[in-house]
């Protein structure tokens, strides 16, 4: 694995960072592999980085039609609801790009937690080669409290190894997730995470430089094993890391 942090000045650097490593990612994978599969993350910091993707110079630089999208996590909601990553993310670059259904992977949030787990297990196996299925990139966000996707601070998730898709009850907010598995994310190709904000700096450090404990700081958990990991932060998020630890 190789592992690299940068730190840019603002939350639309980051943005542009991550849409400048979505881009080189698709090409390379098209050129290589004829196809693009990326899984996306919710949260304000990747829509802000969709809505660059939808237009140009960016739009014009990707062969959309052989990008398939899917889905790291979601809530257990209906894909119109307000609360839906789906949702987000086809107001800002699905619906603008028109991609195809076919190349549009959602989890479905609207039924059973268990039900709807295994079913995408079973979509990112038939759309996504390797074992386990090996995703070209998958984007990830981070909460203040260290969490990514909705691996959630001692909830039973982060010991699953035998899934690739699990549903996960998150008892502070007293509901269901659906969310990939560490197994999962730690067989992509890229990972890089988005990470901006103030609020967000403690776990960051927490994360990057503290002692591991990932039942406490889920993201530590994300160590792709023959891939690249990537951080984008922001200068308020990253206030706390060494400075050794970043670069620009």
């Amino acid at each position: 694995m190789t592992n690299e942090t940068r730190v840019l000045p603002s939350k639309a650097e980051v943005a542009k960072a991550g849409a400048d490593l979505f881009v080189s990612a698709a090409r390379e994978a098209v050129e290589a592999r004829g196809s693009f599969n990326v899984a996306l993350a919710g949260g304000s910091t990747p829509l802000a980085m969709y809505k660059l993707l939808a237009q140009d110079p960016y739009r014009s630089q990707v062969d959309w039609s052989k990008v398939s999208f899917y889905w790291g996590d979601e809530r257990c909601v209906p894909p119109d609801h307000s609360d839906s990553n789906y949702g987000a993310a086809a107001q800002a670059i699905i619906e603008p790009l028109g991609i195809p259904e076919k190349n549009v992977h959602r989890m479905r949030g609207e039924i059973d937690p268990e039900k709807a787990a295994e079913e995408y297990s079973l979509e990112v196996q038939q759309g996504v080669p390797g074992q386990p299925p090996r995703f070209d990139l998958i984007l990830l966000g981070m909460g203040d409290d260290g969490h990514t996707a909705s691996l959630f601070p001692g909830t039973h998730a982060l010991d699953v190894s035998d899934r690739i898709v699990t549903a996960n009850y998150v008892p502070k907010l007293e509901s269901h997730r659906l969310t990939f598995t560490a197994r999962l994310i730690n067989a992509a190709r890229l990972v890089v995470f988005l990470v901006t904000g103030e609020g967000k700096a403690e776990a960051l450090r927490a994360v990057l430089e503290g002692e591991r404990d990932p039942h406490t700081y889920p993201s530590q958990l994300v160590a792709p094993e023959n891939g690249r990991l990537v951080w984008l932060t922001d200068e308020p998020a990253a206030r706390l890391l060494t400075p050794a630890r970043s670069s620009t």
